[in-house]
């Protein structure tokens, strides 16, 4: 209406102002439209779901309508079988718990006094005609003992001064340290593992009357990190010569030495090792966010390469060596972000995603080669379209350039060259979610030690979180391999070093038990 009675006025000075105040209106809108996204994004992050499933439900959306599976299934021929079989007998008492049949067993013996052993009607002694035994699960307070080294001294009766021979102590990882590895071990599971922080953990052994600084405790995490590299650095190698990389980081707090302030730095992770869900979770940490970290450890690296859109990794994905897989999951979740819009192409675009994951679901339930079909066949086409339907939205044009729907459709076709490229190599996936998982760890140690104390902490802390947090997905008891491995690392040969990794310790204690 404005704009109708702006070509009535023949003030040219009144037009301007009236065509300002036209665009001040349509600016203001937009920003009005922003915030109502943004606070119900908001909103939704306080009160409502987090999960990331908004589209419609099976019963309303039928499965994959616009996908033809192309599929017919010939239905065998059955016979009825009847049979018997003893019902099972639900357990409805409070047995709920498992535990290892070697457990040592303390037996409580609960008999009568002695005046209850008499028949109250003839006097006569009772006669014991067998027992109830209950069994509970009991535990002990932290034992803490004492390893005794007892080493015979010898001389020669007839020649003493050739002096006197005996046994030289155990190689140790920390020269004169009063900790026997076992202790050692357990301070580094407890912080890494069970994301106790240092001070806490001298709460813990006071309880159990022993008193050990956090200061002491700090260099022996500081002296043990040093001493894991080896490990560390055949872990690294077998990462990058394993030719798919899960790669991700998040920030971390480092003290300032003399100042209040804390320092953002970084810790990297890199998951690899072989197959699907790889073993190996390789952490690194960095001072800072610069683009020269990773590349710098990816720089010799041949493969797959799994990451979020960190501009890193788009220099890298530049490199005709490495296959850059981008994160279908961080383009859905822009999506479902972006609560602004158009709802309707939205809702569309977050159904085709889904599709493909619920398609992936299947395909590595099957072999590699039936996986690339399920991919050729059925995923590339909706991939396709998902890319057609993005491109052709962005060139309507239309869009507010700050609501999270121009965004997401932005981030997508930022991505667009690179989101295929899953599609023609087995062991890549669709997202980078074996990465998030991997660091997720860390992030909720991160709640609990609040920062690092140093640089040198930090990097012994990621060599010991990529030990520990690898033991972890293989199924190993940290406290139990870094025991093993802190006794024999002294003396172990470093060409054999490869022996020491998680995966391979486990291999060889299966095989020796």
């Amino acid at each position: 209406m404005s704009v109708a009675v702006s070509s009535q006025i023949n003030d040219p000075e009144i037009r301007e102002l009236l065509r300002q105040k036209d665009e001040r209106n349509a600016a203001l809108e937009a920003d009005i439209l922003v915030l109502k996204e943004q606070l119900a994004w908001l909103k939704k992050q306080i009160f409502g779901s987090k999960s990331e499933r908004i589209v419609a439900d099976l019963e309303s959306q039928p499965l994959l309508p616009e996908i033809d599976l192309g599929t017919t299934f010939t239905p065998a021929p059955q016979e009825e079988i009847v049979y018997k079989r003893n019902k099972p007998v639900k357990n409805r008492g409070c047995d709920t718990i498992s535990f290892p049949d070697d457990l040592p067993v303390e037996v409580v013996r609960l008999d009568l006094p002695e005046d209850e052993k008499v028949c109250p009607e003839t006097g006569e002694p009772l006669l014991c005609i067998g027992t109830e035994t209950s069994r509970k699960l009991a535990r002990r307070p932290e034992q803490f003992f004492i390893r005794e080294y007892v080493r015979p001294k010898y001389a020669s009766k007839s020649r003493p001064e050739l002096g006197v021979k005996y046994r030289g102590l155990p190689d140790a990882v920390i020269p004169r340290c009063p900790a026997d590895e076992s202790l050692l071990a357990f301070v580094l599971t407890s912080k890494f593992a069970d994301h106790l922080p240092l001070y806490r953990l001298v709460e813990v052994l006071d309880r159990s009357k022993v008193k050990i600084s956090r200061q002491t405790l700090s260099n022996w995490v500081l002296t043990l990190g040093s001493a894991l590299s080896p490990v560390y650095d055949a872990m690294k190698a077998r990462v990058l010569e394993s030719g798919v990389v899960f790669a991700d980081e998040t920030p971390v707090d480092l003290q300032v030495r003399g100042k209040s302030r804390m320092q953002q730095a970084y810790m990297w992770i890199y998951v690899g090792g072989g197959g699907g869900d790889p073993p190996y979770r390789f952490f690194e940490f960095s001072l800072n966010r610069n683009h020269d970290h990773p590349l710098k450890t990816l720089k010799g690296y041949q493969g797959v390469l799994h990451s979020d859109k960190y501009a890193a990794y788009e220099k890298l994905a530049a490199s005709e060596k490495i296959v850059w897989c981008p994160c279908m999951a961080h383009v859905r979740r822009k999506f479902v972000e972006a609560e602004g819009g158009d709802p309707a192409l939205r809702n569309r675009i977050l159904r085709k995603i889904r599709y493909l994951f619920m398609f992936e679901r299947v395909a590595w339930r099957r072999d590699p080669e039936e996986r690339l079909r399920i991919r050729r066949e059925k995923e590339k086409p909706i991939l396709e379209e998902l890319m057609r339907m993005v491109k052709d939205r962005l060139l309507a044009g239309g869009l507010l350039p700050k609501s999270n729907f121009a965004k997401a459709l932005t981030y997508f076709q930022g991505l667009a060259p690179y989101l295929p490229n899953y599609l023609d190599h087995p062991d890549a996936r669709l997202d980078n979610n074996v990465a998030e998982r991997g660091i997720r760890p860390l992030t909720i140690g991160r709640k609990n030690w609040l920062f690092v104390g140093s640089e040198d902490g930090g990097k012994a802390s990621a060599t010991i979180l990529s030990l520990v947090q690898t033991c972890r997905n293989l199924g190993i008891n940290p406290q139990e391999y870094l025991e093993d491995v802190l006794r024999r690392i002294m003396r172990h040969p470093a060409k054999r070093i490869d022996a020491l990794l998680p995966d391979n310790w486990l291999a060889a204690r299966q095989n020796n038990g």
